[in-house]
């Protein structure tokens, strides 16, 4: 894995469903270390049918190659967590609703100012 184009990079991946997951699903297979972060029951895409018993194969087939944990992101606990996983990432992959980032503390500017080194990748559309 040392030769892989992105040995040493660490991602963490706040991203649900197809494009998030599968964007940090390349960076995985490139090598880099992705950290996928889930609420406690999962993630939603788990829960879709599937022919595997218990599993989802569509979740399975966009979260290869990633470490998971499990982060209740709606109590303090969760949410200081979730604030200690940047300090040793180099990227931070999320697409929440507009207003979610501000309030978990995860928003650009926040993040800028607390790791100024982080890069953040969103589904927003900025003009």
């Amino acid at each position: 894995m040392g030769s892989s184009p992105l040995a040493g990079i660490k991602v963490v991946d706040l991203a649900s469903f197809v494009s998030g997951p599968f964007a940090c699903s390349l960076l995985a297979d490139l090598g880099a270390e992705v950290i996928k972060v889930e609420p406690p029951a999962g993630e939603g895409q788990r829960f879709y049918p599937s022919t595997l018993k218990g599993e989802s194969r569509a979740f399975l087939g966009i979260n290869r190659g990633k470490r998971a944990i499990a982060i209740n992101l709606k109590d303090a606990e969760g949410k200081a967590l979730l604030l200690r996983l940047p300090r040793n990432a180099d990227v931070l992959v999320e697409n929440f609703r507009p207003s979610v980032p501000a309030r978990l503390g995860i928003d650009y500017e926040t993040l800028k100012q607390a790791y100024p080194r982080l890069i953040l990748l969103d589904s927003r559309i900025r003009r």
